[in-house]
């Protein structure tokens, strides 16, 4: 089975402080020597995964969330156009992480600015600092991933400055894929071994007058409904 080859694009600089860095990770790499680090674990993600490109944009976080800087979605914007991506994934609107949420809000903004026909057919917010599985079923959009688990354990294993600075995304990542396949129905056997969760965003980019507070309220709004009528139902 051939893979599908994609492009990736690297928002941040990488210069955050390591959380209780291992001993082989010198201490001195504070700083510049994160981005050195950090810089060098991407682009051995990208040749595992078999990018046809892979972009640093090398903006460090506080821009990435500043609303009034125009230069992260003009970068983005640029990259589109040259690249034309039919599909996109990004970070979805309920994480947890100012940053991730704020990738996701620049990506949209940038996707407006395209001509209606250099925009992409779907563009998918997925699971990182938050999971999915709260979404009704027919809010879900379900991702099949357990062709080349090989590849996904060695892709999410390469980020040793992560894994090993005390944070085993290695292990979390796979697991919470694993979990999603077997609890995503309660009544039937598992039909994959591994799914990630994502949420459509693609009506944010189809309708620019689409409010994205009030899109992503509609997710919440209809699971709380779900939860209340199941209450309702058996009390």
């Amino acid at each position: 089975m051939l893979r599908q080859v994609g492009q990736g694009i690297h928002w941040g600089d990488g210069h955050q402080r390591q959380r209780q860095p291992p001993r082989w990770f010198l201490r001195k790499l504070h700083g510049r020597g994160n981005q050195v680090v950090r810089r060098k674990e991407q682009k051995k993600a990208a040749f595992i995964g078999e990018y046809s490109a892979h972009v640093f944009l090398d903006y460090p976080s506080s821009a990435v969330k500043d609303p009034t800087n125009t230069d992260v979605a003009d970068d983005l914007e640029r990259i589109l156009v040259a690249s034309k991506p039919q599909v996109i994934y990004t970070h979805n609107l309920a994480d947890k992480h100012d940053t991730h949420v704020a990738t996701a809000l620049r990506a949209i903004r940038a996707l407006r600015e395209l001509p209606r026909d250099s925009r992409p057919q779907h563009l998918y917010g997925c699971e990182v600092w938050r999971n999915l599985d709260w979404l009704n079923d027919n809010d879900k959009i379900v991702f099949n991933v357990e062709a080349h688990e090989n590849l996904a354990m060695a892709l999410v294993g390469v980020f040793d400055s992560q894994v090993c600075g005390g944070k085993r995304y290695d292990l979390a990542t796979m697991g919470r894929r694993r979990a999603n396949a077997t609890y995503l129905a309660s009544h039937g056997v598992d039909e994959s071994t591994s799914l990630i969760f994502g949420i459509d965003l693609t009506p944010l980019v189809e309708d620019e007058q689409l409010d994205v507070g009030e899109y992503v309220d509609g997710f919440i709004h209809r699971f709380a409904k779900e939860v209340s009528s199941r209450i309702a139902k058996l009390s």
